[in-house]
């Protein structure tokens, strides 16, 4: 059938795509989880300074077209680089790109979270002797965390979903599959479906994921 066999013809360039995606997903959803967090004990800190510099990136970045992003990473930051330094390879600049955007997403899911944490349990932690970041560290988020899962999970399917603005830059991932199918002459719908129906297996995963993480820590509460 015409159908299976756009897949199976192609197996070598829907499964490089497939990786790239994987690997920028992988990547920046880890560093994106990092900084976000980071990003949010400042959007949450009682020094004032601290409470603006979270706001402004959190801010200025959400505000940019993602597109944007990737023009700056793709085109600015090799300009920036020393002379004689080897380029950053695109699929580099596009995991820059895509943590430096998500993060600004983690950050205001996390301080959703630390909202949802009841004040008096600050002030107890404060009250013993705790600092600001032993208080965050230790009381506030392994509860925020808890209560974050569902739109955390969305935060990262979004970020899925955004790999595929990577094709535009040079980056062969699954948003990349069509282009390089069409030069071989291959059905461009049936392609696409294949494209696709990948993109809601990884969907279906992500959200199989928040179900067990739910239930798991629903238990620990």
């Amino acid at each position: 059938m015409e159908f299976f066999r756009t897949l199976t013809d192609n197996l070598d360039i829907y499964g490089q795509g497939l990786l790239n995606t994987l690997i920028m997903f992988v990547c920046a959803g880890t560093l994106s989880l990092v900084l976000g967090t980071l990003v949010a004990g400042l959007r949450v800190s009682p020094i004032p300074v601290m409470r603006h510099m979270g706001s402004l990136y959190v801010n200025l970045i959400r505000n940019t077209p993602l597109t944007l992003v990737f023009f700056f990473f793709a085109f600015g930051i090799p300009k920036l680089a020393p002379a004689g330094a080897p380029a950053p390879s695109y699929l580099l600049l596009a995991i820059g790109a895509l943590t430096v955007y998500t993060a600004t997403y983690v950050c205001e899911a996390i301080r959703s979270g630390i909202n949802t944490v009841p004040l008096g349990q600050a002030e107890a932690a404060r009250a013993i002797g705790l600092s600001f970041t032993d208080t965050l560290k230790l009381v506030i988020m392994p509860q925020a965390l808890r209560s974050v899962i569902p739109p955390m999970m969305s935060v990262f399917i979004a970020l899925l979903k955004n790999t595929t603005i990577a094709a535009g830059f040079s980056v062969l991932d699954l948003g990349a599959v069509r282009a390089y199918m069409s030069e071989r002459g291959e059905d461009a719908i049936f392609t696409l479906l294949w494209v696709a129906i990948i993109f809601v297996v990884l969907v279906m995963g992500l959200t199989a994921l928040q179900h067990k993480l739910e239930n798991k820590w629903r238990v620990a509460r």
